[in-house]
């Protein structure tokens, strides 16, 4: 399903908000941010490495702190502590690892690799991170098909596509912003931890030039409900229980808090603790669920956020607008500011060059939010907060995406085009 564009609209139809593309240099926009990205990447070095260490460390205590303190009590100390463990396990550590962040200036090649981090082995999942979603399945979904399809129908986590039931849906508002709520509380696991293990499978077929099962919609997301009524032909639901949910359960909400169980026995007081302990790890679960939703659902969500109808070349002048326009930036600037939003709010940074560490994008925000004044690009950074409303909004239906011109679209992937063959012509030449 999706939402269809009314018209077409050409250059005598902009709607408001889009008058700015009649004047707008793709050619010029482009080389500004390549020469910006390639600038930054040469620069990556000590210090980067010194600051994802930084990061790690704060990271590791938030989880020393909740651990420690998980069974003494439902108290808000180690909830917090170990929600904010899983947060920035994820959102910090894991994502820009995984994205080659540190490929290039890291000195620990063996761990701190795209290729190497939490992948190819329980042990490696287990030692680097370990969350509801299978490491590969995540590196697929993420890395690949919402970084180069952000904001086109193939982009398998477009909110306004993936909400299209509850946005049609004739229910009563109160009751859709209820499930909204459901939905922060669990996403992760019910959503997608399955989604990515789909685009997993996906993926597999595509390497292997094998077909799509028939009557499958590869853009539908695939949820727990799903797997629990009528299923999916990419895996089966053990499969996806023993193999993506199952190490994370077992270990958070077993393993972990198993120490407190002898502990409260020598100190006389029973299973107290270790029950303690296991509540205290199932609200930091729905703690990290809501900072998760908060500072990740929201980064391309809003009725100031461009959908795009077809695919675009990666690194092109169209891949590179669409990145600042179907992305926003929140508050940033300070490491506990940015360590409180998991460096998430470096969104339309990231989008332009993935594979750049954390420190890199606070470096090139305010060049990038320079040059995009300079072209006439709308820059959009807000509070988190007030994206969340924009968010829930689309997802309940109460406001819809913005699609690009039409003609503009069309026409910028014609310069896309004729550019990469004029860089083809010019190699040949060369060589």
């Amino acid at each position: 399903r999706m939402c269809i564009a009314k018209d077409i609209r050409d250059d005598q139809k902009l709607q408001k908000g889009d008058q700015w593309v009649k004047d707008f240099n793709l050619v010029a926009f482009t080389e500004d941010i390549k020469t910006l990205g390639e600038t930054l990447e040469k620069q990556q070095g000590e210090a980067d490495v010194r600051h994802l260490n930084k990061m790690i460390a704060w990271s590791n205590m938030c989880g020393i702190v909740g651990i420690l303190t998980m069974g003494f009590g439902l108290n808000p100390i180690s909830i917090i502590g170990l929600s904010t463990w899983t947060f920035s396990r994820w959102t910090m550590i894991a994502h820009h690892t995984c994205h080659g962040g540190y490929d290039k200036c890291h000195p620990n090649k063996q761990r701190w690799n795209r290729f190497r981090f939490a992948v190819g082995s329980l042990w490696r999942r287990v030692n680097d991170w370990c969350d509801w979603m299978l490491p590969e399945a995540w590196n697929v979904e993420h890395n690949n098909r919402h970084h180069y399809c952000l904001s086109e129908l193939e982009d398998p986590d477009l909110v306004e596509n993936n909400l299209s039931d509850l946005r049609e849906s004739d229910a009563p508002l109160f009751a859709k912003y209820m499930q909204v709520f459901g939905a922060m509380l669990s996403w992760k696991w019910f959503y997608y931890a399955p989604n990515t293990y789909k685009e997993l499978k996906l993926a597999k077929l595509r390497r292997e030039g094998k077909p799509i099962p028939q009557g499958v919609v590869p853009s539908d997301a695939v949820t727990i409900k799903i797997l629990m009524s009528s299923g999916t032909p990419f895996y089966s639901f053990s499969e996806f229980l023993i193999s993506v949910l199952g190490p994370f359960f077992v270990i958070r909400f077993l393993l972990l808090p198993l120490p407190f169980l002898a502990l409260g026995h020598y100190l006389g007081t029973g299973e107290e603790m270790y029950y303690n302990a296991i509540m205290n790890s199932f609200f930091a679960e729905l703690l990290t669920n809501i900072h998760g939703f908060v500072a990740i659902v929201t980064n391309h969500a809003g009725d100031d956020m461009y959908r795009f109808r077809d695919g675009c070349r990666p690194f092109s002048g169209s891949f590179y607008v669409r990145q600042v326009l179907a992305s926003v930036d929140f508050a940033y600037g300070s490491d506990l500011v940015d360590f409180l939003h998991g460096f998430l709010n470096y969104q339309i940074e990231h989008h332009l060059w993935p594979n750049l560490s954390m420190l890199s994008y606070q470096k090139a925000a305010p060049l990038v939010k320079d040059i995009c004044a300079k072209h006439g690009v709308p820059y959009i950074q807000e509070n988190v907060f007030w994206r969340v409303k924009k968010t829930v909004d689309i997802m309940v239906g109460n406001s819809s995406m913005k699609w690009f011109p039409e003609y503009y679209e069309k026409k910028y992937l014609e310069t896309d085009a004729l550019l990469a063959s004029k860089k083809k012509t010019s190699f040949v030449e060369k060589s």
